[in-house]
């Protein structure tokens, strides 16, 4: 079988690397494609996945949908030429080469269906399926091409059964053993559904380091410029290292909606800001149901420095959360074992799982 991977983001990298390599374990033959996103593409150097480079990605709308357009027709030819079978990715192009070819699509999603609504009615239509964390149910995905499973895209690189942490890393960073730290993420916002969107401001950013300088180190990782005042506590950290930072860490703040995920499924204290807050299914479940995360509009920026000063000062923090984690993950399944049986075993894995949601338990 002959698989083609599209990735259009550095956490699609982690989302689809073990599935891909037990693909490939397993005889099958595994193709990339991917826009000129640089962490990304160091990513995938790194985990040796080499991939047919699709150009730039624009800001715009308009950029948007050209680019999508230009990126079909190339994709379309690479279908052709290497006779792929299957098709993976969380973008739209492959479900619209997948129209015109023998190749089966599948979308990896996890925004509701009121985020992504460019997705839901230029993609989501023409894939054979769309996987997303059964958080969402069909009250926020409403395709009936949806399977849902008990999981987060973050627990495909993250759970246990896949990921261990390397200590080795706080050394490399120039952290000490035991030394307490926190991560601060500030992200660009600038995806076709970030529009129009607000995270936190640089008033509030100096709130959060003045907060932090008094009980640990404050580490800031951003995908755009910061402001020069900041940037004493800005670490370059390898892409590759980042989970096992964040795995020793003791809380992350940020606007970033994948790595407050990512630290309350590594059972780290999480406290995001943006007005996504209440939108993300997934995000409200990790909060609502397993405690592991905290969402904060902007307008409520001092409720947030609140539950931050009350999470410092409580000296159980770090055992309360691995608790809730340990109770997150008895719920959950290794959803990269279980996104390779489906992909494997289409089109009778969608039928089983569309008879017998259960069936997906046998993956934990």
């Amino acid at each position: 079988m002959n698989v083609l991977v599209d990735i259009g983001h550095p956490g699609h990298v982690h989302l689809y690397k073990n599935l891909c390599k037990q693909l490939e374990k397993d005889g099958h033959k595994v193709y990339y494609s991917v826009r000129a996103v640089p962490v990304a593409q160091h990513l995938m150097d790194v985990f040796q996945m080499p991939y047919l480079y699709l150009g730039k990605k624009s800001n715009s709308i308009i950029g948007k949908a050209w680019k999508t357009f230009k990126n079909d027709i190339i994709l379309f030819l690479f279908v052709i030429r290497h006779k792929i079978d299957i098709g993976i990715s969380s973008g739209i192009s492959l479900s619209h080469v997948s129209r015109v070819t023998k190749m089966k699509s599948f979308i990896f999603g996890d925004d509701d269906d009121e985020v992504a609504r460019l997705a839901v009615k230029y993609g989501f239509p023409y894939s054979e399926a769309v996987l997303s964390p059964s958080a969402l149910g069909t009250a926020h995905r409403k395709t009936p091409n949806a399977i849902f499973y008990a999981g987060y895209h973050e627990l495909a690189y993250l759970h246990p059964n896949v990921f261990t942490p390397d200590e080795s890393v706080l050394s490399k960073m120039g952290i000490k053993k035991g030394e307490r730290f926190f991560i601060l993420r500030f992200v660009a916002l600038n995806a076709y559904h970030d529009v129009g969107q607000q995270g936190i401001s640089s008033s509030q950013k100096k709130q959060l380091i003045d907060l932090l300088n008094g009980y640990g180190r404050v580490i800031i990782t951003s995908e755009k410029s910061i402001e020069p005042e900041f940037e004493k506590y800005k670490l370059t950290v390898p892409a590759e290292d980042m989970h096992s930072l964040m795995y020793y860490s003791s809380l992350y703040i940020g606007d970033s909606q994948t790595m407050a995920s990512e630290a309350a499924v590594l059972g780290v204290p999480s406290l995001r800001c943006n007005t996504f807050v209440g939108k993300i299914a997934y995000l409200e479940e990790e909060e609502h149901k397993y405690g592991l995360t905290y969402g904060f509009t902007p307008d409520r920026f001092d409720k947030l420095l609140e539950k931050a000063h009350e999470l410092l000062q409580n000296p159980g923090t770090k055992s309360n959360w691995e608790e809730k984690r340990q109770r997150m993950l008895s719920d959950k399944i290794d959803v990269s074992a279980f996104f390779t049986w489906f992909i494997e075993n289409y089109p009778d894995s969608k039928e089983l799982m569309k008879m017998n949601p259960d069936y997906q338990y046998r993956f934990k």
